[in-house]
């Protein structure tokens, strides 16, 4: 009896975010999830930090500059578990689609570069940590761990996702593709940074990183890339020589096939909505036929990955050693604190 993958619509996003404003850009998330599903998609990614916005002004001044920003960025940051969160959740719930989330999460006194997925349940299937913050972003953000590398099973196949320039780590790449996806989500900020001055930043180079992980790992790609609005030029650029850092646009949202090939019209790099397109997952079999590099394609007895996927925690508690077993009807004597003996 011939067995039937599964087949279904996935949307990208091209979109700006309302800048350090949480409540307004999660009401602008939640309208894209709704246009998504209106359209029959089952999947749609987010780029990378899109809650509140991605921190560009930490490559156009010194930290001292841009301390002014801070507060509000990490005020605006999302919680795991607000309400805000919430909203998100039951926006997958009630359109009945998986949603990939981009966003700053804020944990305590920290932030994170983090991306969630929700099923179509409202289930929280992950949380993630971007591992390693890029360059400057190490100025604001903090690191993941070996958990953060999550691939996990949904009605639509085995979903994963990177954030940025994960997509230049080969190690994580190849991690990744030990797990066997069959969805990746590349979340990307924006390409209108160093224009002219850093090829290395721009959609040439970075387009292709998530086009060659479609190739690499034979898996679709959806590569939601966000778009820089001059309203964000002008909070952050103060002079001329910020302003000749960075424009506006910059958004190249892209979907990928697990051969490679495009699978969605462009829109232009100004403009907002949404790209699509139809994902079968079937085709995965045929890519790997030629080439399978974490199986019949791997040399073992070469080369290996050693990965440690334990979490890392900055607190580990403890049990005591010993720990009194009181009757429920036996009355404790209470104990003062050290001090006050």
């Amino acid at each position: 009896m011939p067995i039937t993958h599964p087949r279904f619509k996935a949307a990208a996003v091209q979109a700006a975010p309302v800048f350090l404003d949480l409540d307004a850009t999660v009401d602008k998330a939640i309208g894209l999830i709704e246009e998504a599903a209106a359209r029959g998609a089952s999947l749609i990614a987010f780029p990378e930090t899109w809650i509140p916005g991605y921190p560009f002004w930490v490559w156009l001044g010194a930290p001292a500059w841009g301390m002014q920003f801070v507060q509000r960025y990490h005020d605006n940051s999302l919680v795991v578990g607000s309400g805000q969160y919430e909203r998100l959740r039951a926006a997958a719930l009630d359109n009945g689609i998986h949603v990939m989330l981009g966003y700053s999460e804020r944990e305590a006194g920290s932030l994170y570069l983090a991306q969630t997925l929700f099923d179509s349940a409202g289930q929280v299937l992950f949380d993630r940590r971007k591992l390693k913050p890029t360059h400057v972003e190490r100025t604001l953000f903090g690191e993941g761990g070996g958990s953060d590398l999550a691939v996990v099973d949904t009605a639509i196949g085995r979903i994963g996702a990177l954030c940025c320039w994960e997509h230049l780590q080969p190690l994580t790449k190849y991690a990744m593709y030990s797990l066997h996806e069959q969805v990746h989500v590349a979340a990307w900020p924006s390409f209108s940074l160093y224009p002219g001055l850093a090829y290395a930043l721009g959609p040439d180079l970075n387009t292709s990183a998530s086009q060659l992980y479609a190739a690499e790992g034979q898996c679709f790609v959806l590569a939601p890339c966000a778009v820089i609005s001059p309203e964000m030029i002008e909070m952050m650029c103060d002079s001329d020589d910020k302003r000749a850092l960075i424009r506006a646009g910059g958004g190249h949202a892209r979907i990928f096939g697990p051969d490679g090939a495009p699978l969605c019209e462009a829109l232009p790099e100004n403009a907002e909505g949404l790209v699509y397109a139809d994902i079968d997952l079937g085709l995965i079999t045929l890519a790997k036929v030629a080439a399978d590099p974490v199986g019949h394609y791997a040399r073992p007895d070469v080369t290996q990955l050693l990965l440690n996927r334990a979490p890392r925690r900055p607190v580990q508690a403890m049990r005591p050693r010993y720990e009194a077993v009181v009757p429920e009807d036996e009355v404790v004597p209470e104990v003062l604190p050290h001090a006050e003996r």
